[in-house]
């Protein structure tokens, strides 16, 4: 059977996963009665409650006799390891672009990473039965992204379909709908080149990995030459070119949304072998007598680091299942494994481990994650990360887009020059300006809280990595100070009540609080020790009639990244499975004083 293998590529929000949906229904893959949602793809909960693609997901479909292993893969420039690592797996992608928006910063990105890897390109202008789209002209800006990343003639020359994948049509001409997305699938056939297989001994490349409670870890991977057979001796070449010996106990390759047990595998299909002891993301499996290794994955370093440590507050262990630095240090060991932009360093305390990443959402999915496992942690503010150049001190530089209304914009721009943004260009879109800076990472921390305060709600940012810049300065940090709990107990209504004009407040009446919690943001710039324990005193001198009842403004809660880029240096995020509470590092204040001096 011939064999295409495709990912499917795009800035986050352009349609990808909707699109495999749809592949997947008109390939037949479900019964007619089968009630399958949508987003089938997105499996976990983390995915479906944040609507985005955060794993790369294999799935194969038939269609017209030609086996299609559809790759779908992560928006965000935050899981940009994940995609260049399974773009080794394909031999073509499917760039998707949004008929109205254009290609967006992660579009570029992502395109980026399958230029250089010298994979064919078919672009799918989806989205366009929105209004005021301009299909034509989004064709156009992909063709000069292209030429302006590079590309080669072969790439430059790419077929094009137009459609929607929400409703399911796809056709050669935008304004001539069909009623399915066949001229899509045949584009596919028709440019997408096979697999190359080349004469020689078995060679696989291992860019991801699962794990099965049952079987230990899975390598899975595209078999670039050769085949590979059950129960057949192979040598692991690792990164650093040492050779182990293993043996293959079963193999695997992807059917419909599940896997099917084989006895061989040919050259050019993804699979999945099981049985392989001690490999990792990167390592080639080779011929058991002459071994010959494939280049490894490059990937790129991170940008941002995070200390996570043990939760030491008066509420420790009253959520979570684990709550030691034995638990925290052996569950990042085993994230290290799969997730490859990820790094861990050691310090000088045996319970405190800095994590390195790619930015705030990469680590804060790894945190959420973890929370929902059972586990308590604290997490200090995000640093980003500061490297020597030359001897230049230098510090990461991102490309930021914010698309948002015109009456608006003008505020905006003032946030990011105050944070050391520098605008390089600025063109409207119907009603909305579109802004582009470039901005070091320290100014993106925290910043979109305020834009989206700033503009109703109504900003749409994004930002990649660029590279490495000189260090640009101060950054104004948050203007406000802390209110900070005095007492160990209960928040009560009266006194909540009788401090609101002293700031606002992030807890409700009754919850429970501790001595050094931050408990609020105080209206002027230092912090404040407060005590809301305090209930009223009852005597009965007091007339009936003089009191006020209490009158309670809504507690403001954050989410996860928002408490991270909320927090300053002295504070921490404590994380537990069914709470996210502020606190300051030292909870008495006498040694906040004494920190100080």
């Amino acid at each position: 059977m011939k064999i295409k293998n495709i990912a499917i590529i795009a800035h986050v929000d352009h349609g990808k996963t909707t699109l495999v949906d749809k592949i997947l229904h008109h390939c037949s893959l479900f019964r007619e009665n089968e009630k399958t949602g949508e987003l089938i793809l997105d499996n976990n909960d983390l995915e479906r409650e944040r609507g985005i693609t955060i794993t790369s997901k294999n799935v194969s479909v038939i269609y017209k006799d030609t086996k299609i292993n559809i790759i779908d893969t992560p928006g965000h420039a935050d899981f940009g390891g994940e995609v260049e690592r399974v773009l080794n797996m394909a031999d073509g992608v499917l760039l998707l672009v949004d008929a109205f928006e254009g290609p967006m910063p992660q579009t570029r990105f992502v395109l980026q990473k399958a230029i250089s890897l010298g994979k064919k390109p078919c672009v799918v202008i989806n989205k366009v039965d929105k209004e005021n789209c301009t299909p034509d002209e989004v064709h156009e800006a992909v063709f000069d992204l292209m030429f302006e990343l590079g590309a080669e003639e072969w790439q430059l020359d790419f077929p094009t379909v137009y459609g929607s994948a929400k409703h399911n049509w796809m056709s050669d001409d935008w304004k001539k709908p069909t009623n399915n997305i066949e001229s899509l699938l045949d584009m596919v056939l028709e440019h997408i080149p096979s697999p190359k297989t080349e004469e020689g001994t078995s060679q696989m490349l291992i860019t991801s990995l699962d794990y099965s409670s049952f079987t230990g870890r899975i390598a899975i991977g595209r078999l670039q030459r050769g085949i590979l057979k059950e129960n057949m001796p192979i040598s692991l070449v690792k990164r650093d070119g040492k050779i182990q010996k293993s043996r293959i106990k079963e193999l695997h390759i992807f059917e419909g949304l599940g896997r099917k047990k084989v006895t061989e595998v040919s050259a050019g299909d993804i699979c999945a072998i099981v049985g392989l002891e001690g490999f990792e993301i990167g390592d080639t499996v080779a011929d058991f007598e002459n071994p010959e290794a494939l280049q490894t994955i490059a990937i790129d370093e991170p940008t941002m680091s995070m200390l996570f440590t043990i939760n030491d507050s008066p509420f420790f262990g009253k959520d979570g299942k684990f709550v030691t630095s034995r638990h925290i240090k052996e569950r990042l060991e085993k994230e290290l494994e799969k997730n490859l932009a990820l790094r861990m360093k050691p310090t000088d305390s045996a319970d405190k481990f800095m994590v390195f990443g790619r930015g705030v959402l990469h680590l804060s999915v790894l945190i959420e994650t973890m929370r929902r496992e059972g586990y308590e942690l604290q997490i200090g503010q995000p640093q980003v990360i500061i490297k020597e150049v030359d001897g230049v001190k230098c510090e990461p530089v991102e490309e930021l887009t914010i698309d948002l209304p015109e009456e608006v914009s003008g505020r905006a721009i003032d946030m990011v020059t105050i944070r050391k943004g520098e605008m390089i260009s600025m063109e409207g879109k119907g009603e909305r300006m579109i802004c582009k800076f470039l901005i070091p990472s320290r100014g993106i921390i925290g910043l979109r809280n305020q834009l989206l305060t700033a503009t109703a709600g109504e900003a749409i940012m994004t930002h990649r990595f660029l590279e490495y810049q000189p260090l640009k300065g101060g950054i104004p940090e948050r203007q406000n100070g802390s209110l900070v709990s005095m007492e160990n107990g209960t928040a009560i209504p009266y006194s909540i009540d009788k401090l609101q004009e002293r700031g606002r407040f992030f807890i409700d009446p009754g919850e429970d609080i501790y001595e050094g919690q931050v408990i609020g943001e105080n209206s002027r710039q230092d912090d404040m020790v407060v005590n809301v324990t305090k209930t009223k005193k009852l005597s009965n001198v007091r007339s009936s009639g003089a009191d006020d009842k209490a009158k309670i403004v809504p507690a403001i809660k954050f989410s996860l990244e928002e408490a991270l880029e909320y927090i300053q240096k002295d504070e921490y995020v404590e994380v537990t499975p069914k709470h996210l509470r502020l606190r300051k590092i030292f909870l008495k204040e006498v040694d906040r004083k004494r920190g100080k001096l």
